[in-house]
């Protein structure tokens, strides 16, 4: 039950809005009445007729549509709007598609649809086949195939790995669907054509959750058209009537194949006959529509119509230069697809007689001669965070509840509820606890967790007593979000699933063979003696070792995976020649070279691990509530790194963690859980930020978490004034600040602090070298918390390398989009469209133009293309205080555009910004183009980039590439993505030195980055004390060559990305754990383990065997196998003869020859052992000569270790179960 429906039922009752429900079926009325009763008001009406209730923006119809679902459950939907205009080349989000498809699905039995004039005005087809869900139930038979045809039809994109809404991916007998209007994936196991289980799993490691049970999931469509063979026809002869029209063409000529294509929705009018109509067309027998704030409606609807004309005519222009016009077309009657008017849906609901009401604050008129009914409601002090009011707000509950009267309590979050319950009790208010459905009890204040805005005083007919409603914001004045807690899930450390993707070409790194050219990846049959068996190869081709001859191919097995990387480095690299001197070499120097790094490293790691750090205490219950107070869901990784943070925290070393995070991915609240737990321990916490305009932002942030804790928070940059600088530095001596948030104004001399005890660095990459030394000094006593969004590859390195932690965090926050990003020729009246686009949902713009001299006379022209708006300009020459001023009055939304320079790119957290123009963009870096971009797109609409560059300008190759990268690049969380390609493309040398960059550039980064992790292995054994192995310090490759028909089959895992994905992670795997988790991730994403998966997993277990024993060649020559190297003292050589008669030692070749014994009772016409009985008779024999511990090569005994019970010869594999 909703738990505010008991509340709703005594506010139902209120004469005011008794006196509006007794009007329904009246064709129009204009009602006045305060803002905050609408929710109240529409679920008074909603209880006698459907409504459809529209706002003028997106936001305030979601925020409508969270207060009523608190009250009514779900029998409240929100219709979202596309956000893409009707004559654009961009396809709506498909989770918007699914939305809409789902409200039109349930329209006859719900009681309220909200949604927003965009969403009013939007046309949509009536009839669409393929419009209802498809829905699959566990225990019911739904044939596969025809589930794939349906979402294929669906416009579901078939993928190998399922990651955004409106995938999905096949595999045996498990279909993975992204469905559009879920916030999880699903997995649905078949067994034939029965469904057997419905789970859903995470993006980010593609396992499932073990509380994902369902019993059905409803699969909504992906776009707005499905397409049928009569579209598809329709398509056709459009590709032949206006092949001229290239933008036309390209859409209808991919709809004509089937495959949606982006902006095929402009065409909707052309492809189809069943008519364009309004939501208002679809609503239910009895409906009523309720427009609240009708002029604001009329306006956005006049904007949306002229913006749509202002895009179109921009196409046409840039169409005359050549570039992509619109898809319009003189001949083409598209004009059913544009937004309907206000006026034109008015008449459409007369037609369908359904009553047109509308709703305004007090005092406003009704546009038309509609009759006004006002409605009145009782005072309510609201203090908005004010101490005196707050006490008067008090005595009025303590005297309406002794007089018998009920009141009631609403905030979303627990802890806050908590809060505000003890203050009751303070003043000796009687309060209870209300749980969902419950009425509010009279004599009592009854405190909900939920979520409403505002409240207000109620006087039902039946009684003299009022009932009295107030919420969070009334008393703090902090605007509420919606309730968080009830969505979380338990973070659980999870491996990443990361496709080493290769395409035929790219450079790859074999650790002993240095680097070739990927061709391709086969499978081949391996002869041995009589036995044939099937192994899969990755195929790479080297330099030709003859002059003039065909490359050099080697196969690789999928064994030795381990040793093979990407190459990332410099320019293209020189493949190597295979058992040529120059790899060694290069090699070599680059281990040596390596060394200093390392010992460098070794060195502060040491000062670290010698330093005595502070172990901070656990979580205190304070922490549980400031966390419990965080207003959205913290995602899976942002879990994982406050997680992290806490445990680094406790230890009794000093911390050192990188976090890294794209912009916005809530790197921020990790610190304030980190500053809050040091302050907790009575230590003070330095906040150190690159610029004055971030570290006010941080201020900010951090009061509000931390708001009613008694922390001092103070903020010391170059704005400061003299006397308050002084007066901080004095409160950081005796103890009087807690936490300071500042630029490098922190690091100078002067700064002395009472009880240091975390240092939190913001965007360290933007910091001089002299402020990184200082940091670097401070990292061997204090606790320090780095956070980045595009690391510096110096910094990847090091955390790589283990000398300092690093999380990342790639889960987007549950709400955030994708930035929608254009490149291309600048144009001015694309430019003011995009501009407008932006100030009809109430948003602002960011504008870069990166040149001061000529900043003024842009914005003056901007004013000129688009004299609405309120432009104002930001560059660093600006006096401090004048910039200051301006980006303040940004942030208080007192104007639309900012022309600035790169000065956004700093970290600027505008929320409402969610247009980014950037001029000359081929002028600047590929982390600068991702970091600016990183600014929009931080709310909940969707946010648009135009990276432009002069008409007519040739771009250079490089600056092209940066463009593509970062058109491509658009999905979330691409920062590491971007970071990897700007190390490849600046090769890295301004970054570590020319020096360092050469040895990247000649061994490829990830080998350089694992031979800087062995040196520096290397150098932490000896000072550890321990010996340190003298071999030449590489992962050595262990060669298994048995007749063993071990191998991943395709109709297992059909992608061949996914099979390498699979094979890399058994190759890395080191101990029968590592086994286990690859076993369990392989049945959990495909399905019971087939019987050469099995074998391959044996074959894994042995090599692990190998490794321990230092034995890097098995194989089987003719009846004998032979392993190397091994040295054998004499009394084992005794051992090998009566163990072993037959077998042969070689001292000098330190190789073993042992005798195969036949299967069975051995004789004559017994069959050569082979696979699982040879895999476990040659572990027998490791373990007896070498004096390891026996293994089961089934892992059928495996606990942790896999040890064996006692000796067995296992014949064949173990069946698997279904």
């Amino acid at each position: 039950m909703p738990t505010l429906s008991g509340v709703l039922s005594v506010a139902r009752k209120d004469r005011a809005i008794a006196g509006a429900v007794k009007n329904l079926g009246e064709e129009t009325l204009h009602i006045t009445a305060p803002d905050e009763v609408r929710p109240w008001l529409v679920g008074a009406l909603s209880a006698h007729v459907p409504l459809l209730v529209v706002t003028a923006s997106g936001r305030e119809a979601e925020d409508l549509t969270a207060e009523l679902t608190a009250m009514m459950g779900d029998k409240v939907m929100y219709y979202p709007s596309w956000e893409t205009l009707p004559h654009e080349r961009l396809s709506p989000g498909v989770d918007i598609i699914g939305q809409q498809a789902k409200v039109l699905h349930h329209l006859d039995s719900l009681d309220v649809v909200v949604t927003a004039a965009r969403g009013l005005a939007q046309p949509l087809v009536n009839e669409v086949t393929g419009r209802d869900p498809v829905t699959v139930t566990v225990g019911e038979d739904y044939p596969f195939e025809e589930l794939i045809d349906s979402l294929v039809f669906r416009s579901y994109s078939r993928v190998d790995l399922v990651a955004a809404r409106g995938e999905f991916a096949v595999r045996g007998g498990i279909i993975d669907i992204f469905p559009t209007t879920a916030n999880n994936p699903v997995r649905v196991e078949f067994w034939g054509d029965e469904v057997t289980e419905i789970t859903t799993f995470a993006v980010a490691d593609q396992r499932t959750y073990s509380d994902g049970q369902l019993k059905k999931v409803d699969l909504y469509p992906a776009r707005a058209l499905p397409i049928t063979d009569e579209i598809k026809k329709r398509a056709e002869a459009l590709a032949r009537t206006y092949g001229g029209n290239q933008a036309l063409a390209q859409i209808v000529g991919k709809v004509a194949e089937g495959i949606s294509a982006d902006g095929m929705e402009t065409l909707i009018p052309v492809l189809t006959d069943s008519p364009l109509v309004t939501i208002v067309d679809k609503l239910p027998e009895g409906a009523h529509v309720l427009l609240v704030d009708p002029e604001r409606i009329r306006t956005r609807v006049g904007d949306l119509k002229a913006t749509d004309t202002e895009f179109l005519e921009a196409g046409w222009e840039l169409a005359a230069m050549g570039g992509d016009g619109p898809v319009d077309h003189k001949d083409l009657d598209l004009e059913p697809s544009s937004y309907r008017s206000l006026e034109s849906l008015e008449v459409t609901a007369r037609e369908h007689e359904i009553p047109l009401w509308t709703l305004t604050p007090p005092g406003m008129m009704a546009s038309d001669d509609a009759e006004t009914l006002p409605l009145s409601f009782g005072d309510l002090v609201r203090p908005r965070g004010d101490e005196k009011k707050i006490s008067q707000l008090m005595e009025q509950l303590l005297a309406h509840t002794l007089a018998g009267g009920a009141a009631v309590y609403i905030s979303p979050q627990k802890a806050n509820c908590a809060r505000f319950g003890d203050k009751l009790h303070e003043r000796g208010i009687a309060h209870v606890q209300g749980t969902e459905g419950m009425k509010p009890k009279a004599g009592a204040v009854t405190i909900y967790q939920a979520f409403s805005h505002n409240g207000v005083v109620f006087v039902p007919q039946d009684s003299e007593t009022p009932l009295v409603v107030v919420t969070e914001t009334d008393v703090t004045g902090n605007r509420v979000g919606d309730i968080a807690g009830a969505k979380r899930r338990k973070a659980k450390k999870r491996n990443r699933v990361d496709p080493l993707a290769l395409t035929a070409g790219d450079y790859v790194v074999h650790e002993t063979h240095g680097i070739g050219r990927f061709v391709k990846m086969t499978e081949r049959e391996v002869r041995t003696g009589d036995d044939t068996s099937r192994r899969e190869y990755i195929v790479l081709e080297y330099a030709p070792s003859r002059r003039g001859g065909p490359p050099d191919q080697l196969y690789v097995p999928m064994d030795s995976l381990d040793l093979l990387s990407k190459y990332v480095g410099g320019e293209k690299p020189t493949v190597s020649k295979m058992g040529g001197a120059d790899w060694k070499k290069t090699k070599k120097k680059a281990r040596s070279a390596v060394k200093e790094i390392a010992a460098e490293l070794v060195d502060l790691y040491a000062k670290r691990r010698a330093a005595p750090g502070h172990a901070f205490a656990p979580d205190s219950p304070w922490q549980a509530e400031m966390e419990d107070n965080f207003p959205y869901v913290e995602t899976e990784d942002q879990m994982l790194a406050i997680d992290a943070v806490k445990h680094d925290m406790e230890q009794p070393v000093p911390m050192d963690r990188v976090i890294i995070g794209d912009v916005g991915y809530g790197k921020t609240e990790v610190a304030v859980r980190a500053a809050f737990k040091a302050v907790q321990d009575g230590k003070q916490v330095a906040v150190l930020v690159p610029t004055t305009l971030l570290a006010q932002q941080h201020e900010a942030t951090f009061r509000e978490r931390m708001d009613g804790f008694g922390i001092t928070i103070r903020q010391l940059s170059r704005f400061t004034p003299d006397k308050q600088a002084r007066e901080i530095i004095k409160g950081l001596v005796d103890g009087s600040v807690d936490i300071v948030i500042g630029t490098h104004r922190l690091l100078q001399t002067g700064v002395q602090w009472k009880d240091l005890g975390l240092v939190i660095v913001d965007e360290e990459q933007r910091f001089g070298v002299e402020h990184k030394e200082h940091i670097k000094a401070l990292r061997a006593h204090v606790d320090v918390l780095t956070m980045s969004a595009t690391p510096i590859p110096r910094t990847l390195e090091m955390s790589m390398s283990g000398i300092r932690e690093m999380t990342t965090i790639l889960t987007p926050p549950q709400d955030r989009r994708p930035v929608l990003t254009y490149v291309g020729a600048q144009e001015d009246k694309q430019v003011a469209a995009a501009i407008r686009r932006e100030l009809l949902r109430d948003g602002q713009v960011f504008y870069v133009h990166n040149r001061v001299k000529s900043i003024e006379e842009r914005a003056r022209q901007l004013r000129e293309l688009v004299p609405e708006a309120r432009i104002v300009v930001a560059h660093g020459q600006m006096s401090e205080e004048q910039l200051e001023k301006t980006v303040q009055g940004f942030w208080d939304r007192e104007f639309d555009v900012l022309v600035c320079t790169t000065i956004v790119e700093t970290g600027l957290d505008i929320a409402n910004a969610n247009t980014l123009i950037v001029e000359n963009a081929h002028h600047m870096g590929l982390s600068q183009l991702h970091q600016l971009r990183g600014r929009v797109g931080r709310s909940r609409e969707r946010a648009y980039a135009y990276f432009l560059y002069p008409k007519g300008q040739v771009l250079t190759e490089t600056s092209y590439e940066r463009l593509t990268t970062i058109a491509q690049n658009n999905d979330m969380g691409a920062g590491m993505a971007v970071a990897m390609k700007d190390l490849e493309m600046r090769g890295a040398g301004n970054v570590l030195g020319a020096e360092q960059s050469g040895h990247i550039a000649g061994v490829g980064f990830d080998l350089y980055v694992r031979l800087v992790e062995e040196a520096v292995e290397a150098f932490r054994a000896l000072a550890d004390g321990k010996p340190l192995d003298a071999t030449d310090q590489q992962s050595a490759e262990i060669r298994v060559d048995l007749p063993v028909d071990s191998h991943i089959p395709d109709d297992y895992i059909a992608s061949e990305r996914l099979r390498l994905e699979i094979y890399r992670k058994l190759a890395a795997s080191r101990t029968e754990e590592d086994l286990r988790g690859v076993m369990e991730e392989m049945s959990d994403r495909y399905g019971p383990l087939p019987e050469p998966v099995l074998r391959l997993l044996s074959v894994t277990r042995l090599r692990h065997l190998a490794r321990r024993a230092g034995i890097v060649d098995i194989a089987l020559q003719g009846t004998r196998v032979k392993l190397h190297p091994l040295e054998l003292p004499d009394s084992k050589q005794v051992r090998l003869k009566r163990l072993y008669p037959g077998s042969s030692y070689r001292p000098a070749a330190k190789a073993v020859q042992v005798k195969v014994p036949k299967s069975g009772a051995g004789r004559v016409n017994d069959k050569e052992l082979r696979d699982t009985e040879l895999v476990q008779w040659v572990a027998d024999v490791i373990a007896a000569l070498c004096d390891e511990e026996e293994i089961d090569v089934t892992g059928a005994h495996s606990g942790k270790d896999n040890k064996k019970k006692k000796v067995i010869s296992v014949g064949g594999g173990r069946s698997s179960k279904k």
